[in-house]
């Protein structure tokens, strides 16, 4: 299945996190949290302004980003984890 954001939307993918510590100690599946971290897997053409043109994306197809922890709609695509997500919950590009 193939999706396209609309608007100002993103799909993303998380990025799998250490599963040990600095130290080595190994953290269990019920301690971890879900990565603030994705992958841009899919991007929307951007909202339109108010003069009704198309406001361009700030990001791309491939960008490593930071996002908020209760960002997004999961979503499932091709049997995997992916979160839809507008613009603004974006809170830093990794470069």
């Amino acid at each position: 299945m193939k999706l396209k954001p609309l608007n100002d939307r993103v799909l993303v993918k998380r990025l799998e996190m250490e599963e040990k510590t600095a130290g080595g100690i190994i953290i269990p599946d019920s301690a971890k949290e879900k990565p603030m971290k994705g992958m841009i897997v899919a991007v929307g053409p951007g909202k339109l302004d108010d003069a009704g043109k198309r406001v361009a994306m700030t990001v791309k197809e491939g960008d490593a980003v930071l996002f908020a922890k209760y960002a997004g709609t999961e979503v499932q695509v091709d049997g995997e984890d992916h979160l839809v997500m507008r613009e603004d919950d974006i809170l830093a590009v990794v470069e």
